[in-house]
């Protein structure tokens, strides 16, 4: 769909709301059911208070649990469908995932980083996005607040939050379940109990089990299929006691566990080719692309289609991904007449194993063993206490928060029996681009039959070249001789000591361990200042302090060898051009994963703490009793800390090449901090509502400081602060303390609508228009002495990945009584509408997703007042093909330098980076049977 299209379905579905039912604002839910359509406002607790949503002056949409039921959510990700200034996908592991509100959140799979969209999960902080990706259960809504929430919600809020309210044990006995099946084998089962068990005492416990086949299909060599990927086998409990022995005392207790045994996750090439700058601008495509030819001699095969989702990996690296996640809560209200106590305490232990193979093809190149894992255990504690004072003038709010993390990551990445020959060939490929390898020659060089000799041709090529070229500097033709000998003979040795790494090769046992404080004091009041007006005043001071340790333990003796030798001579001296080149190539993929030499048994050690106000202040005016309106500022603050990326020690990046050959030591361990993101936030809004229909609309400018911005490169996670510069950068890239500024600007409007025109028919309608952009002038520390990372040229004036402009969501709930036996049916459908955008943190223009529509549907017949129902239920029903995440290939391209086609203006003269993404889930459907007592 192009973007005129998308301008036109979007036009015309808003037209079509407005027309036919008037509008409802961003903050009201979406379909309910028949006997809820002509309900009481649904009551949030987005300020910490219970409020109806059409009071509450910020932008919160707020999601029911019969609207999650309609869309068939399971996780935060079908939040997608309703909220639209909301976008949740899923990465490298099921166990992680980046959500982005307003074109604003973290991507990668990288446990150093926390997200800017926060996860509040029944008050209790969830420090990574991917236990949303877990299985909810029964729900009460799920809050998507947006903009920074720092002031009541804590430090990680700094693009907004995600605040899910499970349902509370009830005093009524009930119970319900239901039973799902659908293609690709998936089945589903869930259920709930509830009830007293004694005066003021009740319990509920809830289960959720899934298993389905995966969506992809591994094949081997002759395309035959061995197995599947991507596949769900996961359980979820949740038990809960209510106690209230009188009006005034509330105590919820509440316990879960989820367990997930899944393959997971693959990732499909959908960009292969290797393109050449054309004259006058543009591209063409190259006979073959070197580095795909290299993997086709070691069995590798890339599909036409990558929709066609058929993945071929190395035997026996199965992709694997295994968690537990369990944690307690307890929440007690106490109200004392004047003054109401609250107390939150939790602890949560959240364990994930995802290993397998690394490079995402049959080639033996890269994997994570299975002593990989990543573990968060995390001990917080909430006090609040509100009441109000001067005669209800003042509805004042003060607490305190503490929580205590301990983060022990194990990441053991080891080469594996291709790699070292993948490696010299691939140096040896992109040497030159007048290299006369034919695709035949490549694949034989991968396949092992002719490395040597063309690991010989090429030293008496670069023998001749170098003669040649110490001649013309001045020198006398023997002692050129002589010199280009020695440098060709280090050259072609070290090339030879690359292809002959062995297997298993790499990390023997690199832990990472980071222990992590962080308590706050804040205030939050709302005074009213006459009967309509009312003055929101908020301050939140954070202290936060992290240590960092690692024990890195390499077996690979090769790079040993290799920094024994002249090579690092070589790749010093500029004078040597492209045999300098190659020489820091040798070193860079001889010691990936890092030398036994200089990270062998290496211990790091350090620490940062930092302190920081946030806060926020509303002005809004109840105009009418149907009309809100408000202005406000907010100061967000998200945490700074260490990349748990060893590749990354002491460099900025695979163009830093001495940087990585080096000898590393703990004084290095600084390259690995990031700052404090912060971002100043300004918005107006108005929300008009009544019983029938209601209408939002919010404008938002959010300036961001030292973004957290973190990529994969294609080796190593670069994770950078991003900032702007007023003034023009130097020749070092860097500027001037003083004109140091905002990096990354969010603004634009949202406006989202509904009504129920009927009883038993309901619409909803939203557009968001969000312009997330990079500053022109981009440096990387908040002081402006550091440049910005060179993977990263591509972003100055660009636009954020994962950053749609222009979303449209629409849907319709319908539930028709069926004459007088008290059956009813449903007829739901919701779409999501999205225009064009990068889905990589590198904008790189390979990893640029068209718009696309993604349908949701479901018909049912249900029983008198809901006792059982049987629904018909699509997702994705057109087969909409679209990518979650692109990213380039681990190592799969000849250089850095040359790796996309956004390099032609810097005078590159190829690209030929592979380009691998994590495809959308396909059309999925089924049916689902449901019963309750």
């Amino acid at each position: 769909m192009t973007n005129k299209s998308l301008w036109a379905s979007t036009a015309a579905v808003i037209a079509l709301v407005m027309s036919a039912t008037g509008a409802q604002a961003q903050d009201v839910a979406a379909p309910q059911a028949a006997d809820e359509q002509d309900s009481a406002e649904i009551i949030v607790t987005a300020t910490r208070r219970a409020s109806p949503l059409s009071d509450v002056p910020i932008a919160v949409s707020a999601v029911s649990a019969q609207a999650m039921q309609n869309s068939g959510a399971s996780d935060i990700r079908t939040l997608n469908q309703l909220a639209p200034s909301l976008l949740v996908s899923s990465t490298g592991s099921e166990a992680n995932a980046s959500a982005r509100i307003r074109g604003i959140g973290t991507v990668g799979d990288n446990p150093g980083l926390e997200s800017s969209v926060a996860v509040f999960i029944d008050g209790v902080y969830r420090s990574r996005t991917g236990a949303g990706l877990n299985e909810l259960g029964e729900i009460e809504r799920v809050e998507v607040l947006r903009g920074p929430q720092g002031t009541l919600f804590g430090r990680n809020a700094s693009a907004g939050l995600i605040n899910i309210i499970s349902k509370a044990p009830e005093q009524t006995f009930s119970a319900r379940g239901e039973i799902t099946y659908g293609n690709y084998d998936y089945w589903r089962l869930s259920g709930r109990v509830t009830g007293p068990v004694a005066d003021g005492i009740a319990l509920s416990l809830d289960g959720v089990w899934s298993k389905r086949d995966g969506f992809y299909n591994l094949v081997d060599a002759t395309g035959a299929k061995v197995g599947d990927t991507n596949d769900r086998d996961r359980y979820f409990l949740r038990g809960q006691a209510l106690i209230e022995p009188n009006d005034n005392l509330s105590i919820r207790l509440i316990g879960d566990y989820t367990n997930r045994d899944e393959s997971c996750c693959g990732a499909a090439y959908t960009e292969a080719r290797e393109r050449r700058p054309a004259a006058g601008g543009g591209y063409t495509d190259a006979p073959f692309n070197r580095i795909a030819a290299i993997l086709a001699g070691q069995g590798s095969v890339i599909a036409a289609d990558p929709y066609d989702r058929n993945l071929s990996i190395t035997p026996g690296r199965d992709y694997v991904s295994k968690l537990k996640d369990w944690g307690l809560s307890g929440e007690i209200n106490y109200d004392l007449g004047g003054v109401k106590l609250t107390s939150i305490t939790a602890y949560r232990d959240y364990k994930s194993s995802d290993y397998g193979d690394y490079d995402y093809n049959r080639a033996d190149l890269l994997y994570r063993d299975s002593n990989t894992y990543r573990q968060f255990k995390t001990f917080t504690q909430e006090f609040r206490a509100q009441g109000s004072a001067f005669g209800d003038v003042l509805d004042w709010l003060v607490g305190g928060y503490y929580a205590n993390e301990r983060l022990t990551l194990q990441d053991n990445i080891r080469f594996g029996a291709d790699y070292g020959r993948f490696a010299a060939c691939r140096l040896m490929a992109g040497a030159s681009l007048n290299s006369n390898f034919t695709a035949q020659q490549l694949a034989a060089c991968g396949s092992g039959l002719a490395t040597q000799p063309l690991i010989a041709g090429t030293q008496a090529n670069l023998n001749a070249g170098l003669t040649a070229a110490l001649i013309g500097a001045g020198l006398p033709a023997p002692v050129a001789a002589g010199q280009a000998g020695a440098i060709s003979t280090g050259l072609g040795n070290g090339l030879r000591a690359l292809a002959a790494i062995p297997s298993g090769t790499g990390d023997t046992g690199s832990i990472y361990r980071q222990k992590s404080e962080n308590w706050a004091i804040f205030t939050h009041n709302i005074v009213h200042l006459t009967d309509r007006l009312d003055l929101t005043l908020g301050l939140r001071y954070t202290r936060e302090s992290k240590r960092f340790s690692a024990d890195l333990n390499n077996n690979n003796a090769t790079c040993a060898a290799l920094q024994a030798s002249a090579l690092p001579g070589i790749a010093t001296n500029p004078a040597l051009g492209s045999a300098a080149t190659l020489a820091g190539g040798i070193l860079t993929l001889g010691c990936l994963g890092n030398a036994s030499t200089t990270l062998n048994a290496l211990d790091l050690n350090d620490k940062i703490t930092d302190g920081e106000l946030s806060g926020t202040g509303v002005l809004s005016w109840k105009a009418t009793n149907d009309l809100l309106l408000y202005g406000s500022y907010s100061r967000g603050y998200k945490a700074g800390g260490f990349n748990l990326d060893r590749f990354q020690l002491g460099s900025t990046g695979l163009n830093a090449i001495p940087a990585v050959f080096s000898p590393r030591s703990n004084a290095d361990v600084t390259s690995l901090r990031f700052a404090a993101e912060k971002v100043d936030a300004f918005e107006i809004g108005l929300k008009f509502s009544q019983p029938k229909w209601s209408a939002n609309i919010a404008a938002f400018r959010q300036e961001f400081k030292n973004f957290q911005l973190n990529t994969f490169n294609g080796t190593s996670f670069v994770v950078q602060n991003i900032n702007g510069c007023d003034s023009a950068l130097s020749a070092a890239r860097t500027c001037d303390s003083g004109d140091v500024g905002p990096g990354l600007i969010s603004q634009g409007v949202e406006l989202e609508m509904g009504a129920t025109p009927a009883r038993n028919f309901r619409v909803t309608g939203g557009f968001t228009y969000a312009q997330a952009k990079f500053a022109n002038r981009l440096v990387g520390s908040g002081d402006g002495s550091v440049p910005l990372d060179p993977a990263l040229f591509l972003l100055p004036g660009s636009i954020n990945s994962n950053a749609p402009q222009i979303v449209t969501t629409a849907s319709a709930a319908w539930t028709p009584e069926l004459g007088s036996s008290g059956l009813s049916a449903l007829f739901y459908v919701d779409g999501r509408m999205t225009s064009d955008f990068n889905t990589g943190s590198d904008l790189f223009p390979e990893k640029r997703q068209e718009s696309f529509t993604v349908v949701n549907a479901r018909v049912g017949l249900r029983g008198p007042n809901q006792r059982w129902a049987i629904e018909f239920w699509g997702q994705n029903i057109f087969n909409q093909d679209y990518t979650q995440v692109a990213f380039s290939s681990p190592l799969q391209s000849s250089s850095p330098a040359t790796s996309t086609t956004g390099q032609f203006s810097q005078g590159a003269p190829m690209a030929n980076q592979l380009i691998s993404a994590y495809l959308a889930e396909p059309r999925t459907y089924g049916i689902t049977l449901r019963g309750s007592f």
